[in-house]
C-alpha cells in the first residue's frame, strides 16, 4: 500500500491546481480590472523583487565594501549619492553587475535624475566599457544600468583578484527627491568561449531594415512589475492594460542570429478635460538579459492614440560586443530580452487616473536561432543564465513568468516522481497532472 501514498498526495496537489488554474483563467491578472467610470485611483503595484534575494549593505567607500557572488541577487536601498561593493574575479569569464533603482510606485522623479554602475580595479581605474549609465525621464519608473569586466585581449581588468562595483544615483535639480530608493543588485557571469571559436571584431554587416510588425488579432497577456514577474512573450500581437505612471515589463527570448522588432499601442483613455497632452505619454524601453538598456523610445499622447515602435535589433551575436553603436554592444549574448513599457504619470492629469489604457504590443522575431552561430562555451551558458532552449521557448509560447516556469518544471518532475513510485495508471496520472500543469500556465495568456 505504501506507493498509493505519493499518487494520492499528488492527486491531491493536481485537484488543488486545477481548481487555480480553473479559477484563474477567468480572471484577468491582478491590478489590470479596468475601473468603473468615476472610481477612486487604486495603488499601483510595486516593483517585485527577486525570490532569496539577500540584503546588503553597501558603503560609501572600498573600506568594507560588502563582497557580490557571481549568481547572486541583493536588496540595498539608494540615496542620491554612491555605494561600492567588493567583487572577486576569475580571469575567464566576462562579468556583469547589474543595478535596478526602483522608487515606489508612482513616486515622480527630477528629469535627468539617474543611475550609474561602474567597474574598477582596487587601484581606482575604471575597466574598459564603464560606467554603464541609465536616466530617468518626469516619471521615477524601475531603472537598470549595468557595469562591465569585459574579455578582451590586451585589455585591463583581465586578471582574476578584487575588484569594486560603484553604485552611483545623481539627482540633477534642487527638487529632486531625495529618499532613498530601493535598490536591487544582480551579478551574472557569462562564461569565456573555447579558444579561437569566438569572433574579436563586430560584424561588419547585417540586416537593418525596419520591424514588420504582426498586424494578428491580440490576446491577453498581463505584464509584470519588473524583471523577476516579466511576463514572457512570443512573436505575435499581446493586449494588456496601463495606468498613468505605470511600468510593464515583459521578456521575448532571442537566440543566437535573432532580431526583435517591438511596437507598443496605447488606445482611447477616459478624459477629464477637453484637451491634454504628456510629452512622454508612452515610453517602450529595451533591456538584454544582464539588465543592460540596450533601445528606448517615447512619443506624447493626448489622451486619443499613441504608437511607438523601436527599430529592429542586431541580429544576435557574441562579436556584437565589440560594435561601436551602444544598441549593438549590447545584444551580444542569447537569452531572456525585457521589454518596459510605460504609461507617462502626466497621463493622469487629463485622464481617468483609476481607469486603465488599452495597450497594444506587436512582437517581430526573426532570422537565425537554434542556437546558430553561438561560440563554444568552456562552460554551460544556460547554468550562467544565458541562453535559448526548449524552456525557454514553451514559457515564450505559454506566457510564463520565471517562477511560473520554475513551478511548471517543478510540476512536470514531480509528475514523473509519482509515476515512477507508483508503477500503475501512468496514462491516467500524466493527464491529471500535465491537465492541472497546463492550466496554471494558460493563466498568464489571460
Amino acid at each position: 500500500m505504501k506507493p498509493r501514498l505519493p499518487l494520492q498526495s499528488g492527486l491531491r496537489a493536481v485537484r488543488a491546481a486545477l481548481l487555480a488554474g480553473a479559477l484563474g483563467a477567468a480572471l484577468w491578472p491582478a491590478g489590470n480590472a479596468l475601473a468603473a467610470p468615476g472610481a477612486a485611483p487604486r495603488q499601483l503595484p510595486e516593483y517585485r523583487t527577486a525570490d532569496g534575494a539577500r540584503r546588503i549593505e553597501g558603503k560609501p567607500s572600498t573600506a568594507d565594501a560588502p563582497l557580490l557572488e557571481a549568481g547572486a541577487v541583493y536588496e540595498d536601498v539608494l540615496a542620491p549619492g554612491e555605494r561600492v561593493y567588493r567583487l572577486n574575479l576569475d580571469a575567464a569569464s566576462s562579468v556583469y553587475v547589474s543595478a535596478v533603482l526602483h522608487p515606489p510606485a508612482g513616486t515622480a522623479a527630477g528629469y535627468g535624475d539617474g543611475l550609474e554602475v561602474e567597474l574598477m580595479t582596487t587601484a581606482g581605474r575604471s575597466c574598459p566599457g564603464n560606467p554603464g549609465r541609465a536616466a530617468f525621464g518626469y516619471d521615477a519608473v524601475p531603472l537598470g544600468a549595468v557595469g562591465q569586466r569585459l574579455l578582451a585581449e590586451d585589455a585591463e581588468c583581465q586578471a582574476a583578484g578584487t575588484y569594486y562595483a560603484k553604485v552611483t544615483r545623481s539627482a540633477a535639480g534642487k527638487d529632486s527627491p531625495r529618499a532613498a530608493w530601493p535598490l536591487e543588485l544582480q551579478v551574472r557571469r557569462e562564461p569565456a568561449p573555447a579558444a579561437g571559436t569566438a569572433p574579436t571584431a563586430a560584424p561588419s554587416a547585417w540586416p537593418s531594415a525596419s520591424p514588420v510588425l504582426p498586424g494578428t488579432d491580440p490576446v491577453p497577456r498581463g505584464g509584470g512589475t519588473g524583471f523577476n514577474d516579466a511576463r514572457a512573450l512570443d512573436a505575435g500581437v499581446w493586449r494588456d492594460e496601463l495606468r498613468p505612471g505605470q511600468t510593464r515589463f515583459y521578456r521575448v527570448p532571442l537566440d543566437w542570429g535573432r532580431q526583435l522588432g517591438i511596437g507598443a499601442e496605447i488606445a482611447k483613455a477616459r478624459m477629464t478635460k477637453e484637451y491634454g497632452s504628456a510629452s512622454d505619454g508612452l515610453t517602450v524601453a529595451l533591456y538584454s538579459p544582464y539588465r543592460g538598456p540596450v533601445d528606448s523610445k517615447d512619443t506624447p499622447y493626448d489622451g486619443k492614440q499613441a504608437a511607438v515602435t523601436l527599430p529592429r535589433t542586431a541580429p544576435v551575436a557574441y562579436g556584437n560586443r565589440f560594435a561601436d553603436a551602444a544598441a549593438v554592444r549590447a545584444v551580444r549574448v542569447a537569452g531572456w530580452y525585457y521589454v518596459a513599457v510605460t504609461l507617462g504619470g502626466k497621463v493622469g492629469e487629463f485622464t481617468e487616473d483609476a481607469a486603465a489604457v488599452p495597450l497594444t504590443l506587436r512582437v517581430e522575431v526573426t532570422g537565425g536561432g537554434a542556437g546558430g552561430g553561438a561560440p563554444a562555451y568552456r562552460e554551460s551558458l544556460a547554468a550562467a543564465g544565458f541562453g535559448v532552449g526548449e524552456a525557454e521557448r514553451g514559457a515564450a509560447r505559454e506566457g510564463l513568468t520565471a517562477s511560473e516556469a520554475a513551478a511548471a518544471r517543478e510540476d512536470h518532475r514531480f509528475a514523473m516522481r509519482v509515476v515512477a513510485g507508483a508503477g500503475f495508471g501512468t496514462g491516467a496520472v500524466l493527464s491529471l497532472v500535465l491537465g492541472g500543469w497546463v492550466l496554471l500556465a494558460r493563466r498568464g495568456r489571460r
